[in-house]
Formats: structure tokens, sequence, C-alpha cells
């Protein structure tokens, strides 16, 4: 049976002995054509290239993904935008799976049926939304299935065990670990420790599942989770975009070059 992009991703990444880089940037940001030019420029440095589906009302975000989100739907970000831009990245040298990550009242307005088939025919390689928890999930999670999308499974301290063992039951080729209780670019609260003892046992569940850790990730706390399978980064890079804007300076240099960073401190 063929491996899906992400977990040939995965298993490319553990044959280097390191963990993979997912990134997140928001589509749009800071308009349409430069959010295309940071996927492909940071693509050389990423493994797996989270995008964000711009929402109003992104409730799990910090201030640094809702400014990114803020300035893309100013700009006029729609989802037919995002689609285009994932479809012309996919086409480009050095492409690497993507996921996109939003919200379900972006697949509802769309329509289910129709939105998964598009992410399909464009090239999306699997779905984060972060609010369609298991088992609400179940039905989309499958359809996402039959058309060789990867749905995403979210878990966090709080998950029970007995709930987690479920998840990951029914979870894909990756599950993402809400590393603490807080919106996104919050200041890491717990120590990388327990981070990485919570992770354990989570991984001892299943240790044929790739297992992802976000939240509070930056490129100082970046090292001391080496030992996951694989590392979110997101809010820090929407912060440089920011300052970028800011000091006027090239979003696309800055942002590449942080990623450049990020990757050099994982081998």
């Amino acid at each position: 049976m063929r491996l899906s992009n992400i977990a040939s991703t995965f298993k490319k990444c553990r044959q280097e002995h390191r963990p993979a880089l997912l990134t997140y940037t928001v589509s749009g940001d800071p308009n349409k054509k430069k959010s295309f030019e940071i996927l492909k420029a940071i693509s050389s440095h990423a493994d797996i290239c989270e995008i964000g589906v711009g929402h109003n009302c992104n409730t799990g975000d910090g201030k640094q993904i809702q400014n990114s989100t803020y300035r893309a739907i100013k700009n006029g970000i729609k989802i037919k935008d995002t689609f285009a831009i994932v479809k012309k990245f996919k086409k480009t040298k050095n492409a690497k799976p993507c996921i996109l990550m939003g919200y379900y009242n972006s697949v509802v307005q769309y329509g289910e049926n129709r939105f998964v088939r598009k992410c399909k025919q464009v090239g999306v390689d699997g779905l984060i939304i972060v609010d369609l928890p298991w088992p609400e999930n179940r039905n989309f999670s499958k359809k996402c299935k039959k058309n060789s999308i990867n749905f995403i499974q979210l878990l966090s301290p709080t998950t029970s065990r007995t709930r987690m063992k479920k998840i990951i039951k029914d979870s894909h080729d990756m599950i993402y670990y809400i590393s603490m209780l807080s919106t996104t670019g919050g200041k890491l609260k717990v120590s990388p420790e327990k981070i990485l003892e919570n992770y354990n046992k989570i991984k001892k569940i299943n240790k044929s599942k790739n297992l992802v850790i976000g939240f509070g990730i930056t490129i100082k706390t970046i090292s001391s989770l080496k030992k996951a399978d694989g590392l979110v980064v997101g809010s820090a890079l929407c912060n440089e975009i920011s300052k970028s804007i800011k000091n006027r300076q090239n979003s696309v240099t800055n942002v590449s070059n942080m990623v450049k960073n990020i990757r050099a401190k994982l081998s």
C-alpha cells in the first residue's frame, strides 16, 4: 500500500534521525501574492506546510495568528483564493505536503462534499478542523480518508486516556498534540520535560502513529523537544510577518530565514 505524502515525510525524517518541522502561516497574509511567496520560500526548509484558512472568529488562536488572519481578511482572501494558492504551491519545485487548518463553518459554507473534493483536486494532503472534535468528526474524517486526505485529530493534556485510545484508533497518519491549555502563541507554561512526559504516554498507546507537538514552540524552545515525531511552529512566523511589515522589511526573506534557523536546530 502506497504511503501518503504525510506518512512518507515522517518516514524520511526518522531516517534522518530528526523530527519533522511543520510550519504554519495564514493564507493571504500579508496579501495573496506574498503568502504564496512565503510558502514557496519556507518549503526549502520545512517538511510539512500548514496553511491557515482565514476565519473571523478564530477563538483558538492567540494575537499573533489573529493579526495575520485580520490582515488576510482585510485584503480580501476567500476560500477559493486559498485553494488557488495551494494548487499553485503544489506545482512548485520544492513543494511539501500541505495541511489546511481552519474552522468547520468554512467547510459548511463551502459544502462538505464539495470542500473535500476541492481539497483533493488542488493537492491538499491533510485537514485540521479546530472546532470539529471526535466523535463528531467521524463521518467527515471518513469522507477525507476516501479522498486520500489525512484528517488530523487533536489531543490535549486534558484528554482522558480512554478517550485518547478511541481518538488514536480513529486517526489517520498524523495526530496533533496541543502541548498546553492556552491559545496559540502563548508562552510555554509547561516545562519541555513535562510536555515530553505527556507525549511519551500518548506515543505508547500506538507507536506507529505520527504524533506532533504544537503550541508555544519557538526558536528558543524547539531544541528541547527534538524527541517528538514532529514540531509545529506557527505564531512565531506570523509574528515575524507583523514585525517585517512594521519595520518595512521583506517578510518573505525574514520568515524564510527564521524557518532556516529553526530547521538548523533540529539537525
